[in-house]
């Protein structure tokens, strides 16, 4: 630096005015964000699942309820008339039906009550005499919407009442609806999911409650392991971004919630050993919930490639020594020839950051090797082929990877045997620069299949092609299952309650299935109709990335079978319909349904 440019800065520098010292709290503030005007964020902030204890007793005398809130769930009654009505001729049906509407709403009315009243059993009958009938009453009052307790996670409206014989002290009483009792006695399906969302959101409404008894009569592992998972799951609420009076906590004073079993003794040592690790699992399922929507409500000035490799290297160090994370940067990428990844990557800010977390279990035996793979655009501009609307969306289009790191996190803490599983993630974002990919390209796979750019915004199946390969033939993954928030075709196709599956494989589909029945992460199998591989065909390279208008999840899912050796089952999972609520933002979907596929592997 000569003289002359020395003298200018330190006069530059004399004319700045001496400011005070910034307050201890906007400097708290300020570092919260971890962000500079020239360097991107390096760190994700997590929120943390519920301290509210969750236990499973196994006695429940109504004079025992002694908490804040009484939850008790009952059956619906049986339905015996309609079983009757599928075996009847269709004049008889006819002449029923016809005797029914001449009874008139009001005597309806009456039957429905009596039928309500009538279905309080022990514990709710002994507590509905000590109200004086009050919990009849209000069955009564919402016999539509409660239905007798035929609606499964159904709840009453609150009762409030003096509690008999101490002056001054209320209570509050619910009815929750448990549906039909199933015929082989096994909760099952969404019966502990729905039943965990519905004491949570009790627990939020019902301001100021401590403790919480919930009184069931059909408790089992299974049941309390899901129970356990959407309550804490429902508990969420995302104050990485809020200040002051927005900030929200559900339940803010829940201390304990007791899930009574009806009408038995108490638990042997070796069941209440079983309850207490089902509702450990469960709360470790929420808390692979809890990463899944972290990252995908997070914001891309936050959220970009390289702090999710940061968040990721987190994961595997908090693990123990359950799980070992590695990182493939640039260069490391271009040594493996990951040419369709490093691509879209070009036109970021970030420098792509290729995600491989590793668990093996501790005893070292291995019944088998699978890959998991997420889509990890952590925004998606959609490139040269902008998009015209919806882009303060994609910020899910990380959904898929969100859901491997959120399953890769409760893995390593439920440390399964008999599997090795390899989750993979090729972050980047869709951005646009002078050096960002555009239509026409052709891109070279690290399998060397060349791919003609139709459209730069059908990217992240060019970042899955150079992952599966590496599944494949880098980590020689036996199974390979991948998940991504690809196509808009499979949201018009299935809605946005579940995801779509695509594989050629019927024993991957069924154990998907299998998987998605016991989570409640609801899946639906699509054909892969290999009579549509004609819209990939390219007059210049192996294949276009893009099909024809018509079919377009179903050519994506063929696309993807070009980079995973023919001979693997392999599955392509689309969820990009219910990874997002436009209510309540990230659903954390697809972490459960990863972590019980895979710890299926090993049994």
């Amino acid at each position: 630096m000569s003289s002359e440019s020395s003298a200018a800065a330190a006069a530059a520098a004399a004319q700045k005015p001496d400011l005070d010292p910034l307050p201890a709290a906007k400097k708290a503030r300020i570092s919260r964000t971890r962000w500079t005007f020239d360097d991107p964020c390096t760190e994700m902030e997590s929120n943390i699942v519920a301290a509210a204890s969750l236990s499973v007793s196994g006695r429940a005398a109504h004079e025992d309820l002694d908490a804040d809130l009484v939850v008790v769930g009952m059956f619906g009654p049986d339905d015996d008339d309609d079983d009757k009505d599928d075996d009847k001729d269709d004049d008889n049906a006819k002449m029923e039906v016809e005797e029914k509407d001449k009874k008139g709403e009001s005597e309806s009315a009456a039957a429905a009550a009596s039928g309500a009243a009538a279905a309080l059993e022990g514990v709710a009958k002994d507590l509905d005499d000590e109200l004086g009938g009050a919990l009849s009453a209000v069955m009564e009052e919402n016999s539509k919407s409660f239905a007798g307790g035929a609606k499964l996670g159904v709840a009453t409206p609150t009762l409030r009442a003096v509690v008999p014989g101490k002056k001054g002290v209320a209570k509050r009483y619910v009815l929750l609806g448990l549906g039909k009792y199933p015929e082989d006695q096994k909760a099952k399906g969404d019966y502990g999911y729905k039943i965990g969302s519905a004491i949570a959101s009790k627990c939020t409404a019902e301001r100021g409650v401590k403790s919480v008894i919930v009184v069931l009569p059909l408790v089992n592992q299974e049941a309390v392991r899901d129970m356990s998972a959407s309550f804490y799951s429902d508990l969420y609420s995302d104050n990485r971004y809020r200040n002051g009076t927005n900030v929200k906590v559900h339940a803010e004073n829940l201390e304990s919630v007791t899930i009574v079993a009806m009408g038995r003794k108490e638990f042997t040592a070796s069941e209440s050993k079983g309850m207490t690790a089902s509702v450990e699992e469960g709360r470790v399922l929420a808390g692979g919930v809890f990463v899944a929507k972290d990252i995908v409500n997070a914001p891309h000035n936050v959220l970009n490639s390289e702090s999710l490799a940061n968040f990721a290297r987190k994961i595997a160090a908090d693990s123990g020594d359950a799980l070992t994370c590695t990182i493939l940067d640039k260069d490391q990428c271009e040594e493996r020839n990951m040419g369709a990844y490093l691509a879209v990557a070009r036109g970021s800010e970030t420098q792509p950051q290729f995600i491989h977390i590793v668990y093996k279990p501790k005893s070292g035996e291995v019944k088998r090797k699978v890959g998991i793979v997420g889509k990890g655009l952590l925004f998606d501009t959609g490139g040269y082929n902008i998009k015209t609307g919806g882009m303060e969306l994609m910020k899910f289009d990380c959904g898929g990877a969100a859901a491997v790191l959120g399953a890769a996190r409760a893995i390593g803490e439920l440390r399964p045997d008999g599997v090795e599983a390899h989750f993979i993630v090729a972050a980047c974002e869709n951005m646009i620069n002078e050096k960002a990919f555009v239509p026409s390209d052709i891109l070279t796979a690290s399998n060397g299949k060349t791919i003609e750019v139709m459209n730069t915004d059908a990217e992240g199946r060019l970042t899955l092609a150079d992952a599966l390969v590496y599944a494949d033939e880098d980590a020689g993954c036996e199974k390979i299952i991948e998940l991504s928030t690809l196509t808009g075709a499979c949201m018009v196709a299935l809605g946005k309650k579940m995801c779509g599956v695509f594989t050629s494989d019927d024993d991957l589909a069924n154990e998907l299935d299998g998987a998605s029945r016991s989570t409640s992460d609801k899946c639906w199998r699509m054909p892969m109709a290999s009579e549509y591989n004609d819209q990939l065909e390219s007059i210049v390279a192996d294949v276009k990335n893009l099909g024809g208008r018509y079919g377009g999840a179903i050519t994506a899912g063929l696309f993807l079978q070009h980079f995973v050796d023919k001979s693997k089952p392999f599955a392509h999972i689309d969820i990009a319909g219910p990874v997002w609520n436009d209510k309540t933002g990230a659903t954390g979907f697809g972490a459960k349904l990863v972590t019980e596929w895979i710890r299926r592997q090993g049994v």
